[in-house]
């Protein structure tokens, strides 16, 4: 009896440790990396957002308890970067598991051409569009700009190296003739720049309302421009990712007014080697109804972030996961 007791007891303990250590393993984390942006800009704080939507800790309460209703085990990390073409290239290379992208870096880094010619970023594939990113050009207050063409012979910013906003800025002058100081800063830099007096004007790409802007607007003014009807034609035929675009009126407290520009979609992007189930999961997680929202209560432009518009702008193929998830909606025919 006492050895029949014994070996019960031994294989009682066995069975128990051996479902502990699924219990331990079933609980290790996945951590995913976002590539966003400079923390005074849009990709940082919506990165934050998705990074929190399709997060399901270990341990964390259940979703219908008011917990997390993310990818069971998934630890998604918004990390700041210098946003589009850094993250092409991190993601391309797997030291990013995801990134936010603007659609012209996204489509050249893909196609290997603009700031990646000859290096295709061609691991790259599209999780969803998420919102437009209304190009700023921000002005002292009081400078007179009537033309794009006056901005030759001033001091501009022309985004961060490696930024989508700088790959279409530099086209969009030399579309325009413009010969101007350039300065490569990012969006905090800028408007410190401007503040103090250090240069004339700076070009941002992205969604407003921006952080640095209203802080800018508050202690020292500045001024948006507005393209005029030819100068947005101009643009469109020389950045063919860009669609017409408004700034309305009190995205700003300081402006007064509709300011017309040019946009274009910022993209969440993975890497093909990324597992299809995974990404199914994030992706459907994303447009779930908790992830709604979390976005509507959480930024101004997570607003704009909808299903409808998931696949508008996209110039490269989808990944498999995301692919299969737009299917399953209807979004995609068989």
């Amino acid at each position: 009896m006492k050895m029949k007791s014994l070996v019960l007891a031994v294989a009682t303990g066995a069975v128990m440790a051996a479902s502990a250590i699924a219990q331990e393993t079933a609980q290790e984390p996945v951590f995913w990396r976002i590539g966003t942006g400079g923390a005074g800009g849009t990709y940082f704080p919506i990165g934050g957002l998705i990074a929190n939507a399709i997060s399901n800790p270990p341990g964390a309460r259940a979703c219908d308890e008011g917990g997390s209703c993310g990818v069971e085990g998934l630890v998604a990390i918004a990390v700041s970067t210098n946003a589009s073409v850094a993250n092409m290239n991190a993601v391309n290379s797997g030291q990013l598991d995801a990134g936010l992208a603007g659609g012209l870096a996204v489509a050249d880094g893909f196609a290997g051409t603009g700031d990646f010619e000859g290096n295709a970023r061609d691991k790259v594939r599209a999780i969803g569009a998420l919102y437009p990113e209304d190009l700023h050009l921000v002005l002292a207050e009081g400078l007179e700009v009537n033309s794009l063409t006056d901005l030759s012979g001033l001091r501009v910013g022309v985004g961060a190296a490696g930024s989508g906003t700088q790959v279409s800025v530099r086209a969009i002058l030399s579309a325009f003739g413009v010969e101007a100081e350039e300065f490569e800063l990012n969006l905090g830099q800028s408007t410190d720049r401007l503040a103090d007096g250090q240069i004339d004007a700076f070009f941002y790409g992205g969604g407003w309302p921006f952080a640095a802007l209203i802080q800018l607007g508050a202690n020292k003014g500045f001024e948006l421009y507005s393209f005029s009807p030819e100068e947005v034609e101009k643009i469109l035929d020389t950045v063919d990712v860009y669609v017409p675009s408004t700034i309305p009126t009190g995205a700003y407290e300081n402006i007064t007014h509709d300011v017309s520009t040019v946009a274009s979609p910022a993209i969440l992007v993975t890497n093909i080697d990324q597992d299809e189930e995974l990404i199914f999961q994030i992706t459907q997680a994303l447009w779930s109804d908790e992830t709604r929202a979390l976005l509507d209560k959480g930024h101004a432009k997570g607003k704009q972030i909808r299903l409808e518009t998931a696949l508008g702008g996209i110039t490269i193929p989808l990944h498999p996961g995301a692919e299969r998830f737009y299917r399953e909606q209807g979004m995609i025919e068989n």
